[in-house]
């Protein structure tokens, strides 16, 4: 066996091994190359077998018979560009007259077969020019976050999507969410993501967690307030409320209306107001919905609505004001009583994971998109925080948290205790520190922000 032989084999098993332990290592060193190769040499034959192509047009026959030449073939999309990624291949295409994009969307199940890849998604960029985002393997078994992220002001990235890009979670572009999931489906790893990543921004976070604190407290050094019990949560929803009033207030006073204005300086909302002037922008988590809607007697009753009154007043008048809600539970329709639908409908972002009957995904998709419906009821038990993202314009992802531990969630909360801004109105429901941990700044000593 000669030397060149023994350095094939290596290099074959090397990349077996690889692929079957290290997929994205496999992708990287060996899979990407080989993608590529085999894109470009069955793209005009997988094109024609998808029926992706279109006939010569009349011009192209005629000049073929003038000039005595044989008939040109069929027309595949131009290849605008072809480009490597972590995850996968992008190929953008420019479309020929008389296709359309969905002619593509709806042949992407074979394009991932043709070119032997593990996923192939569609999306139009412009008219006329359509991308396909192919990944080489299954991102969301082991979810690895890139390095470096589009991280911006009230803009955080909590979990990757099924074809390779991250799954960012806007608040200014979509205010308020819900967040469904049965028990061990990894609800609690998504919210610990999210808490994370805002826990290095300006923001305050209030946490509202009935199940007497077992989630949110371990994190109370990074949260302005917390409560525990419907009671508290009540009295700290009715003073969330009295400080949106205020801060739609200072809105109106600052609003610079004068003639000599521009239209685009005139102040809407608290990020159009001066940075020295602006409320620090709050966000909401409430852990478990349905113990907030549950009364078995009178007066319990009375507290509810008031408690559902209130969230309904921050979702529909919050955003402007730079309140944001996250709300989760098991379950999220009218069984928890008036108001419910009310509050769900001005919840825009949706995430569901894996639920225990098609009532359950109905509640967080049924009115916005039936093929999300369809995506939530078929996660499998066993793959523990997939999810399915959408929002009211109907578009919706597989996405895929990255296990966090609660030690690890506690550990950046403590990091960036000092950047919890005490917030005037919720200053009687700041959580009561204990000792701080090795290395970090006493409670009492944690300095308030300018």
């Amino acid at each position: 066996m000669t030397a060149l032989t023994v350095a094939l084999v290596l290099v074959v098993a090397a990349a077996g091994l690889l692929r079957w332990r290290r997929p994205a290592w496999y992708w990287l060193t060996f899979g990407v190359v080989l993608a590529m190769v085999r894109v470009l040499v069955r793209y005009g034959s997988v094109m024609d077998a998808c029926g992706l192509t279109v006939p010569p047009s009349r011009w192209r026959l005629a000049l073929a018979r003038m000039t005595d030449r044989p008939a040109p073939g069929s027309r595949a999309p131009r290849i605008l560009r072809l480009r490597p990624t972590r995850t996968g291949l992008v190929l953008r295409l420019r479309l020929r007259a008389g296709q359309d994009a969905f002619d593509v969307a709806a042949a992407a199940d074979r394009l991932r077969h043709s070119f032997s890849m593990h996923g192939v998604n569609s999306r139009e960029i412009r008219s006329g020019v359509v991308e396909l985002r192919m990944t080489g393997y299954d991102v969301l078994k082991r979810v690895q976050m890139p390095a470096k992220t589009d991280s911006r002001p009230m803009r955080v990235p909590v979990a990757l999507r099924e074809d390779g890009s991250v799954h960012y979670r806007d608040y200014r572009a979509v205010p308020h969410a819900l967040t469904l999931g049965a028990t061990e489906s990894g609800k609690s790893v998504y919210q610990r993501n999210l808490v994370a990543a805002l826990a290095p921004m300006d923001v305050a976070l209030v946490g509202i967690d009935c199940k007497q604190g077992v989630e949110l407290f371990p994190l109370a050094r990074r949260f302005s307030a917390l409560a525990d019990n419907p009671d508290t949560a009540l009295e700290l929803l009715e003073s969330l409320v009295e400080h949106m009033a205020g801060v739609y207030q200072l809105i109106r006073a600052e609003q610079r209306i004068t003639a000599d204005v521009p239209d685009a300086e005139i102040a809407a909302d608290i990020w159009d107001l001066a940075e020295a002037i602006r409320p620090v922008p709050i966000v909401v988590l409430v852990d478990e919905v349905a113990e907030l809607a549950l009364f078995a007697s009178k007066e319990e009753e009375k507290r509810r609505d008031r408690i559902i009154t209130a969230l309904v007043r921050l979702a529909q008048l919050g955003r402007a004001a730079g309140i944001y809600l996250e709300i989760c539970g098991q379950r999220f329709g009218s069984e928890l009583g008036k108001g419910i639908t009310m509050l769900r409908a001005q919840l825009t972002g949706r995430t569901a994971h894996r639920v225990n009957d098609e009532t359950s995904a109905n509640m967080a998709f049924g009115d916005i998109s039936p093929d999300a419906v369809l995506a939530a009821i078929q996660i499998p038990a066993e793959t523990r925080g997939l999810a399915i993202a959408g929002d009211s314009t109907g578009g919706w992802h597989r996405i895929r948290a990255p296990h966090t531990s609660l030690r690890q969630a506690v550990n950046i909360c403590n990091r960036h205790a000092v950047r919890t801004p005490d917030v005037p109105a919720l200053s009687e429901f700041r959580p009561t520190l204990g000792a701080a941990p090795v290395g970090a700044p006493a409670a009492e000593s944690l300095p308030a922000p300018a």
